[in-house]
């Protein structure tokens, strides 16, 4: 069995994997946090497919969430909102403080409106229901990874789409905007 070699190195933007010579790509390093174990596998496989994610760290809990960022300073926090000893939130307040250069996705089944705000306000960079998870979760990470907000559609009393912030753009993202672009 060959392995690939490569070599990892960080530069002003974000981390770099050198697999050919001449030949990079971004690598986003991301650290997984979930406490229920089927949902915690299912988020790291979707990353597993796509080599420009590298999942490297899993935990289950809130306290450890925020050691581990710590530790490991990743480009990317999937985290979950129910946890045991700390929850997501406090741990994501913690988190900004230790490792500021992390951002922060939420992927939670708490899908109130006033969490999602405060989830946001805490410094997270975008939001995804569980239950459209297998459906949103790239289009997320890849929004966040570029600096853009992302709430993902499913919250109470909206059947819209997904609402992604553009670098600059102001107001509350859980407010219908009109988008110049869409041709709505």
């Amino acid at each position: 069995m060959r392995r690939k070699s490569s070599i990892s190195f960080l530069d002003k933007e974000h981390r770099i994997r050198l697999e050919k010579p001449g030949f990079s790509m971004p690598l986003f390093r991301i650290l997984v946090v979930e406490d229920f174990a089927p949902f915690r596998q299912f988020v790291s496989s979707i990353f597993d497919e796509r080599s420009d994610f590298q999942v490297i760290g899993e935990v289950t809990d809130g306290l450890e969430a925020v050691q581990k960022a710590k530790e490991l300073n990743p480009d990317l926090i999937v985290l979950d909102i129910g946890l045991p000893t700390l929850n997501g939130i406090e741990a994501a307040r913690r988190i900004r403080k230790l490792a500021p250069e992390s951002k922060i996705l939420f992927v939670s089944q708490e899908s109130s409106p006033d969490v999602v705000r405060e989830a946001l306000s805490v410094g997270a960079m975008g939001y995804v229901i569980k239950a459209h998870a297998g459906s949103e979760l790239l289009a997320a990470v890849e929004a966040v990874c570029q600096g853009r907000q992302f709430v993902g559609s499913g919250l109470p009393g909206s059947h819209r789409s997904p609402f992604i912030v553009r670098p600059g753009q102001r107001g509350d993202p859980l407010t219908p905007a009109f988008d110049s672009n869409s041709g709505d």
